[in-house]
């Protein structure tokens, strides 16, 4: 068994869709970045990357890339399932962390969920989405931008 942590944080502007999980959430704001900057996607591919030591995805999809620019991030995380099965391995399990101050999550979470299971091949019950607030601190809590966290451990599949 193999573990992998990740973390993502984009700035929340006007003028942008709010994807969170592949979810689009209403919400007057959207996060800024060159993808669909979908932070919690974001931050579980990284978790699976460092899970396989393969660096990060800003060594997988560069920022700097055209071929990414709007990129839908479900789609980079299903490019980064087969690296999983390359490597001869699959997701064991993935806990995950949104932490925004507003909107709320809760209504959306099954959806994440759902998203992520199918992009990764893997049964719902491997993943956890959850959500939380910094009760109005830092740059999440004064609604400056959203963050995530992700824990995934990954297993060799036998032969």
């Amino acid at each position: 068994m193999r573990i992998g942590i990740g973390y993502d944080v984009h700035k929340l502007v006007e003028g942008r869709d709010l994807i969170i999980g592949g979810v689009n959430v209403p919400h007057e704001k959207g996060l800024l970045g060159h993808s669909d900057a979908d932070v919690l996607t974001h931050a579980v591919m990284d978790s699976i990357l460092g899970a396989l030591a393969l660096g990060d995805i800003g060594k997988h999809f560069p920022d700097t890339a055209p071929e990414y620019k709007g990129a839908d991030s479900i789609k980079l995380l299903e490019y980064v399932n087969n690296l999983i099965k390359e490597k001869g391995y699959k997701v064991n399990n993935i806990d995950c962390t949104i932490i925004a101050q507003s909107p709320k999550m809760a209504p959306y979470i099954k959806n994440m969920r759902e998203n992520f299971a199918l992009a990764l091949d893997t049964d719902i019950e491997n993943i956890n989405v959850k959500a939380t607030t910094e009760e109005g601190l830092g740059f999440t809590g004064s609604k400056e931008g959203i963050s995530a966290q992700s824990v995934c451990t990954i297993v060799k599949v036998d032969k």
